[in-house]
C-alpha cells in the first residue's frame, strides 16, 4: 500500500479524499494555488505545496508543477479527484513517466474514451446500445446536413471531446443547422483544444441515468447499480439520486451489465462511470464514460456501504476487488444537492467572496462534503461548488423529507447559494412522484424566483460578518458597512445599520 498520495485538485473533493486516506494510514499532500492558502483543504492535509498562482492553467492545470510537487514531497502516488486534469492522458502519463502510481484509469484507456465517436464505436462494436447518430466526427456542413436529414430532427450537436455542456447544441430544423455547428464547434475548441464535433438524435425529456463500475488490473469488473442524474440545468447535474424512479428488476439488470460490458471493452481499470440516456419508450442508448469519480459517488456510498476512494486506492496499488456482482447489495435511498457559490435570483451567476458564516446541517442519515467553513474566501477562479449535501434513508419519500429538513437547517452567509432553489424543487409534486426527466427543471422552474428577502436574517448575517471581520482584523469596531464584501447579506439585502439608519 502507498505511504504517501497526493491530491491534484481542490475544494470538497480534496477534503473528501484526504479524509479517507488518513484512515488508511496514508499521509496526504494537497496542492494548492496563492488563492487556496487559506483552505479548507490546505489546512485538512497533512503537508501542503503550493503550485502556482491562482489561474488554473497557472497552478491546478499544470501538469508540471503537479508532477514537481509530488517527486518534492515524496508521494507514491497522485489522486486527481473530479474536473481539472482528471480525465487528461497527458496527466495520467506524465504521472506513470515520473515513477508514480496514476489513481484512475491508464492513459491508453482515456484516450479511447475521451473521443466520444470512437467511445461510439467501439460500443457499437460491443453491442451496447447507442444513441442513432455519426460514429465519427466532421465539421462538412454538407455531411452534416445530410445526416441530419437522415436520422430526423431534432438533432443535437455534440463536441467530440469533453463534456459538461459545452460544445452542444439542439438544432430544430436544417436551416439552425450551419450556425449551431459553428457556435458548438467553436465553444469546443476553446474548451478543450479540439473543434471535432457530430450529431445525435435528440431525445425528447429522456432520463439520465448512469452506472457505476469498478475493474481491478485483472479484468475483474462489477456495476454499483445506477445514479438517477436528470435534474439538470444546461446539461450540469444538480440534484442526483439511487435508486431510480425508473427502473425495475429487469432494467437494472440489463444496464447494469451493458455497463460492465462497456468497461471491458474499453480494458477498463479503477472507478469509472457509464452514463445512458433512458428514452420514454424504456429503451436505453449509450452516452459516454467518465474516466474519474463523479461528483455524485457520495449517494452509492450511502446505499452500498462501499467507500469508493479507498477501492480507488487499493485498486491503483495493485489489489483485486474484494467482491464480486453478487456480493454487491444496495439499501435505503440516497439523494445529493448540490451547493454552489451562485445566485439563482440572477440567472445562476457565480457568488464568489468571503463564506461570513457556515452551519452545516446534522443528525441522522446526513453527510456533508464540504470545501469550506467560516471565513472561508470563495475565489472567482474556479467551478464555484462549495459543498455538497447528501441524505440516506429507508426510502424515497423519507429521504426527500430528511433532505429537505437538512436543506433548513443549511446556512451559508456572505455568498449566495441555490438553496432555496433546491427546496422548491424537491417540493415539486412531479418530483415527489419521480416523474423526473432532463428537461424537467426547464418545465417547473423557468419561472422561478426568490422570496422576499427576510431582513431579520440579513441583519444577523451583518452582525456576525462584523464580527468575523473584527476577529480577523479586516474592519474595525464603528457600526457602519464599510469593509464589508460587495457580497455581504448585508449589502446585497440593502438592510438598515447598526446605527439605525434607513
Amino acid at each position: 500500500m502507498f505511504r504517501s498520495v497526493l491530491v491534484a485538485n481542490r475544494g470538497e473533493i480534496a477534503v473528501r479524499i484526504i479524509r479517507t486516506l488518513r484512515e488508511m494510514g496514508i499521509r496526504s499532500v494537497a496542492v494548492y494555488s496563492e488563492a487556496d492558502r487559506q483552505s479548507l483543504h490546505v489546512a485538512t492535509a497533512d503537508e501542503a505545496v503550493c503550485i502556482g498562482k491562482a489561474p488554473p492553467a497557472d497552478s491546478y492545470l499544470s501538469i508540471d508543477s503537479i508532477v514537481a510537487a509530488a517527486r518534492q514531497c515524496g508521494a507514491e502516488a497522485v489522486h486527481p479527484g473530479y474536473g481539472f486534469l482528471s480525465e487528461n492522458p497527458r496527466f495520467a502519463r506524465a504521472v506513470a513517466g515520473a515513477g508514480l502510481a496514476f489513481i484512475g484509469p491508464p492513459a491508453d484507456v482515456m484516450e479511447r474514451l475521451g473521443d466520444k465517436t470512437a467511445a461510439r464505436r467501439l460500443m457499437h462494436e460491443r453491442g451496447v446500445p447507442i444513441i442513432p447518430g455519426m460514429t465519427r466526427p466532421s465539421d462538412d456542413p454538407e455531411l452534416l446536413a445530410a445526416f441530419a436529414d437522415e436520422i430526423g430532427y431534432p438533432v443535437l450537436v455534440k463536441a467530440s471531446m469533453g463534456g459538461g455542456g459545452k460544445g452542444m447544441r439542439v438544432v430544430g430544423c436544417a436551416r439552425e443547422l450551419r450556425e449551431a455547428a459553428a457556435l458548438a464547434s467553436g465553444e469546443a475548441q476553446a474548451a478543450f483544444g479540439d473543434g471535432a464535433i457530430y450529431l445525435e438524435k435528440y431525445l425528447d425529456r429522456p432520463r439520465h441515468i448512469e452506472i457505476q463500475v469498478l475493474a481491478d488490473a485483472l479484468g475483474n469488473t462489477v456495476h454499483l447499480f445506477e445514479r438517477e442524474c436528470s435534474i439538470q440545468r444546461r446539461h450540469q447535474k444538480v440534484i442526483e439520486e439511487t435508486p431510480s424512479t425508473a427502473l425495475d428488476a429487469g432494467l437494472r439488470d440489463r444496464m447494469g451489465r451493458a455497463a460492465v460490458t462497456a468497461a471491458k471493452a474499453a480494458g477498463y481499470v479503477n472507478a469509472g462511470t457509464v452514463e445512458f440516456l433512458l428514452a420514454r419508450d424504456g429503451s436505453f442508448h449509450f452516452l459516454e464514460v467518465n474516466t474519474r469519480l463523479q461528483v455524485e459517488h457520495p449517494i452509492t456510498e450511502m446505499t452500498t456501504g462501499l467507500d469508493l476512494v479507498r477501492l480507488q486506492v487499493e485498486i491503483a496499488a495493485g489489489a483485486t476487488l474484494p467482491f464480486r456482482q453478487e456480493d454487491v447489495s444496495t439499501r435505503g435511498h440516497a439523494i445529493e444537492c448540490r451547493l454552489y457559490a451562485e445566485d439563482p435570483g440572477a440567472g445562476f451567476l457565480p457568488s464568489p467572496g468571503r463564506v461570513a458564516l457556515a452551519r452545516m446541517p446534522e443528525g441522522p442519515g446526513v453527510r456533508l462534503d464540504s470545501g469550506i467553513t467560516t471565513g472561508s474566501d470563495v475565489p472567482i477562479h474556479y467551478d464555484p461548488i462549495l459543498a455538497k449535501l447528501i441524505v440516506h434513508a429507508s426510502d424515497r419519500s423519507a429521504a426527500i423529507a430528511r433532505m429537505l429538513r437538512a436543506l433548513e437547517e443549511c446556512v451559508i452567509l456572505g455568498v449566495r447559494t441555490p438553496v432555496d432553489y433546491l427546496m422548491d424543487v424537491l417540493r415539486l409534486a412531479p418530483f415527489a412522484a419521480g416523474d423526473t426527466h432532463t428537461q424537467f427543471l426547464e418545465e417547473h422552474m423557468a419561472d422561478w424566483r426568490p422570496a422576499p428577502p427576510n431582513l431579520a436574517l440579513a441583519a444577523a448575517g451583518y452582525v456576525l460578518e462584523r464580527r468575523a471581520m473584527q476577529a480577523g482584523g479586516v474592519v474595525g469596531t464603528g457600526g457602519g458597512a464599510e469593509g464589508l464584501d460587495a457580497n455581504s447579506p448585508w449589502r446585497r439585502l440593502g438592510a438598515w445599520d447598526l446605527g439605525g439608519r434607513s
